[in-house]
């Protein structure tokens, strides 16, 4: 079968050259069509304002998935993981087009690396062009990459809860905020969860967030029984895990407007409080009905960038009961935090005071 020609997409400031224009990223289900990587590219054009809400100058890892999103395909876990089919890109790729810019940011481990930092929407679109789904912006702007912007509340369903379960614990969440003088703003995660956004001010770095995370985590535990913050999945039982590492360096969410690597292309969309209260099937916002609802109502994030609030409140509760948690396995050990061990395994005498492993036990 002869190869389709290549097809220039008009991006703002540059045309993006899409190839292999009618590779299927996104077979056709019941309910949607096919996506083609012309559709893919376009569809990130038709959302650029909103799509660039979330993405400019921020340090941006790509979720990508180059011969797309087909059963049995998976994304890799770790660089041990090279038979995946997709992977996370940290690095800018070499190629890249003169205006594709970088920001230099520091993993947890302390190597540095030059990462996209789009700043236009030829830059999110020429990424969709080399097979990108997913973008995972950082909290932080380049113009401060080790002080946060955003506190990030990821409501994550486990086995045996819903969706409707997901939306009642979003709903509690938003009153807990307003109770501390807070505003946050809900999207969904493009599968089954919830994320709540809220705008800091750039005075605390990432511990003291991931702290005001995990203080808002509990509070929330306190307001519903069907919350948890338990890092390890066997003591979670049918809750709502709130993951308090997503604020952790080099940790990140799926942006406002992403595709999501799942069947019928849904996307990460951002709501009004109203709207995610009566939503029953988060795969209804795809890549097929999310550009006209943007362009028929607006951006519900549109004030986001409105009032930086002040962490103090949440800090305070921290202060209260500091006592931490579980860090990511990839992340360095950190002062203070509990054993890495799952706890039905964890056997008390092998352990110090401290949280670390006696030797020879």
């Amino acid at each position: 079968m002869a190869k389709a020609p290549e097809v220039m997409v008009d991006a703002g400031l540059h045309e993006v050259r899409v190839t292999s224009p009618d590779r299927v990223i996104y077979p056709a289900t019941e309910k949607t069509g096919e996506v083609t990587k012309l559709e893919v590219v376009k569809y990130v054009v038709s959302v650029g304002a909103a799509l660039m809400m979330a993405l400019r100058d921020r340090p941006t890892a790509l979720e990508r998935w180059p011969d797309g999103v087909h059963p049995g395909m998976r994304l890799a876990q770790g660089p041990q993981d090279k038979d995946a089919d997709a992977f996370y890109q940290k690095r800018v790729m070499k190629g890249a087009p003169d205006y594709v810019e970088t920001v230099e940011i520091t993993f947890p481990s302390g190597r540095k690396a030059s990462e996209i930092c789009p700043t236009e929407i030829a830059v999110p679109a020429w990424c969709a062009q080399m097979g990108t789904i997913t973008f995972h912006p950082w909290p932080v702007t380049r113009a401060d990459v080790d002080h946060p912007d955003e506190l990030r509340i990821d409501l994550d369903p486990q086995p045996g809860t819903t969706f409707a379960d997901v939306v009642r614990v979003a709903g509690v969440a938003r009153q807990l905020l307003m109770d501390l003088g807070l505003t946050g703003f809900c999207k969904t995660s493009g599968n089954r969860g919830v994320h709540i956004y809220v705008r800091i001010e750039t005075r605390w770095d990432f511990t003291d967030v991931r702290h005001a995370a995990i203080a808002f985590g509990r509070e929330l535990e306190k307001r519903d029984p069907g919350v948890t913050t338990a890092w390890w999945k066997e003591e979670r039982g049918e809750r709502v895990f709130v993951d308090y590492n997503q604020n952790t360096r080099d940790r990140t969410i799926a942006s406002a407007y992403s595709l999501r690597p799942l069947p019928g292309a849904p996307v990460s969309t951002p709501l009004p409080w109203e709207e995610l209260a009566e939503l029953k099937d988060p795969s209804t916002l795809n890549l097929f009905t999310v550009p006209d609802r943007l362009l028929k109502q607006g951006d519900p994030w549109a004030m986001l960038d409105s009032t930086a609030h002040d962490l103090t409140p949440l800090l305070d509760l921290w202060e209260q009961n500091p006592v931490e948690l579980n860090y990511p396995p990839d992340h360095p050990k950190m002062p203070g935090e509990p054993p890495r061990v799952q706890p039905s395994k964890k056997v008390a005498s092998h352990w110090d005071e401290n949280g670390n492993r006696i030797d020879g036990a």
